[in-house]
Formats: structure tokens, C-alpha cells, sequence
């Protein structure tokens, strides 16, 4: 989906906070700073002159989006982080038009000049930075995941280990439904839906369609680990809770009975911070990294930080792909053991 970064704070700072893409538009964006604290900065003279308007936009928008701004690196320098600065912009042969009298200097590192880039709608300069960014920030998924991001949760060291153990619970509930609830062909996608809704408020059709899977494409090769966790733990929690409620009523449980055992299962205090946590994984990481939006989650998303990019777009996650690309028959084999 298209983004407009100039009027959505959450799109800014999933990019800020990926330092892979962040170190790649460093490299290509070829901006001239100040190297200083083993980092570029610039003031914002230099930036309103960059981005061609009056510094006292530059200033508007500082009043505007401090906040902001600051948490992402802009920073006022006085004292002798002042003098520092200044004594290194003297070596590197810049004129950064600051008196000598000055006290007080307020400077953008390279993550706030981003920052400021991105909140700059005045400015034709500005508005290509942004294409920019979005541009590679794109560029590297899709290089990271091979074109297509379905299967970037499983760039995690614990998908492999969750998906197995996720499985073994899965045969479970299947076999508790189907000793134990009156026969229905469809009680194993009813119940499943059950799950899913219980969990991440969709049904495994629409989360298909959100997502753009195929008709064939396995929904569970789709989910990241904590995900697949909270289901392996409702599947056997559900399959012995069903066990239980048979052996005391003495007789095969009706549909409706089944649902109501549900829906006290799922009550529980227990899953609260359990599905909280995996709303906001499963919400935050589809918008960044697979740019879907989970309507029905839209309150759980929140800014991905620099160690899930990290996880899933750093040297370990591509390890890991490359593993367990040449092990996929072997993968394929234990999920299909008896």
C-alpha cells in the first residue's frame, strides 16, 4: 500500500528504526555532514539549505515535531559537546556559519535528518529523499526474502522448533475432535477458525486474502513463532479440556457443547497477556515487513524495533534461510512423520 511518511508518525519510524535500510540510504543518498561522536550531523542551517526552504521552516517544524525529532537524534549541543563539535567541523574544512559567540547549536544526526526529510512537505528535494527511502527500504526486503516477503517469519531461528511442536499439539486437537465431538465434516476448520478469531480476530480465509496467499499456500508456514506458540497452546489445552468434559458427561459432545467448552477456555485470565503480545507481534511486523494491514489489529500496531529488523532482515536470519533451504526435505520429513 502506498505511504504518505509525511503524514504517518508509525511508516516514519518503522524506517528509522531499521538500521539496515537506514545504513544502505547513508550509502546512496551521498549526504555531506559533520563527522563527529563516530557519526554524521549536520545543523540546521546546513538542512534548510539542503532541503532548499528558509530556516525558520526548519525551526517551525523542530517546534512542531521536538518530540519526535529529538528521540530520533536531533540534539542541542552546549558547553564542551559544543566546542567538540565545533573543533571537528573546523578540521574537516566546513563553514557551518555559526558565531563565535555561540552557546547553544542544534544538530541533526543522520536518523533525524531522515526525520526531518520525511515531515518536509514543502520541499521538492525532501519528497524525492522519501522516494528514496521507500524505495530501498522495498529494494531490501524483497533481496532479503528473494522477492516476496510470505515466508519471512520463518528467517527466525524459532520458527522451525515452534512449527514442529505446533504440529504435534495440532494432531491432538484433531484426534480429541474427533473422538470426542459428534461427527461434522467441517468441525476441523469451524474449531480452527474458533482459534484464530480467539486469537488474532480472523479466520484463516481472511487472513489468506489479507495476507495474498494462494489457494494452496499453508496458512501455519505463514505465521511467526509466537503465534504458532499461543495456537500449539490452545490445541492442547483444548484437546485434553475436551477429553475431560467427555469422560464427565459420559457421551459424545454435540457441536454446541464443544463451543460452549470453547468459549470458557478461551475466558480465561491466563491468554490475556499472552494474545496481547501476539497481536502486537503479528499486526506490527505484517505492516512492516510484508506491508499488509491487519484491520482487525489495527490498535495492536506499533513500530517494529532495530532488533526485530535485526532477526528478520540481519546476517542471522540470512543463515538461517539458507539453511533451512537446503534442508527442506528434511524439514518436510519430520512434519510428516507419524
Amino acid at each position: 500500500m502506498a505511504k504518505d511518511l509525511t503524514n504517518s508518525r508509525l511508516d516514519r519510524q518503522n524506517i528509522l528504526n531499521n538500521e539496515i535500510a537506514i545504513d544502505e540510504i547513508q550509502q546512496k543518498s551521498g549526504i555531506d555532514g559533520i563527522l563527529w561522536d563516530g557519526k554524521i550531523f549536520v545543523t540546521r542551517e546546513m538542512t534548510a539549505n539542503f532541503f532548499e526552504v528558509d530556516i525558520r521552516t526548519i525551526s517551525r517544524y523542530l517546534e512542531q515535531n521536538g518530540e519526535e525529532l529529538s528521540a530520533n537524534g536531533y540534539q542541542v549541543l552546549r558547553g564542551k559537546k559544543l566546542k567538540d563539535f565545533l573543533e571537528s567541523a573546523k578540521d574537516s574544512g566546513k563553514d557551518i556559519c555559526v558565531p563565535t559567540k555561540t552557546t547553544v547549536l542544534g544538530v541533526f544526526d543522520f536518523r533525524a535528518f531522515l526525520n526531518m526529510a520525511m515531515l518536509l512537505s514543502e520541499s521538492d528535494k525532501a519528497r524525492a529523499l522519501r522516494q528514496l527511502m521507500l524505495d530501498i527500504v522495498i529494494d531490501l526486503i524483497n533481496c532479503k526474502t528473494g522477492g516476496g516477503t510470505k515466508y519471512i517469519n520463518q528467517r527466525d531461528k524459532d520458527f522451525v522448533f515452534s512449527s514442529l511442536q505446533e504440529d504435534n499439539y495440532r494432531r491432538q486437537f484433531t484426534d480429541a475432535l474427533k473422538n470426542y465431538v459428534e461427527d461434522n465434516r467441517y468441525k476441523y476448520a469451524h474449531f480452527t477458525d474458533m482459534i484464530y478469531v480467539s486469537i488474532f480476530r480472523e479466520k484463516a480465509k481472511e487472513y489468506k486474502k489479507i495476507l495474498d496467499l494462494k489457494a494452496n499456500d499453508k496458512v501455519r508456514d505463514t505465521f511467526y513463532s509466537e503465534i504458532l506458540d499461543i495456537i500449539a497452546a490452545y490445541e492442547s489445552g483444548l484437546a485434553d479440556a475436551i477429553k475431560c468434559e467427555y469422560e464427565r458427561v459420559d457421551h459424545i459432545l454435540t457441536q454446541q457443547e464443544a463451543e460452549e467448552l470453547f468459549r470458557r477456555f478461551e475466558n480465561m485470565a491466563l491468554w490475556k497477556p499472552l494474545i496481547q503480545r501476539g497481536r502486537v507481534k503479528m499486526a506490527s511486523r505484517d505492516m512492516a515487513l510484508r506491508d499488509a494491514f491487519h484491520y482487525q489489529l489495527s490498535e495492536y500496531i506499533q513500530p517494529l524495533d532495530k532488533d526485530e529488523y535485526e532477526k528478520f532482515l540481519g546476517v542471522a536470519g540470512d543463515e538461517l534461510d539458507k539453511l533451512m533451504q537446503e534442508n527442506q526435505e528434511v524439514l518436510r520429513r519430520l512434519k510428516e512423520r507419524d
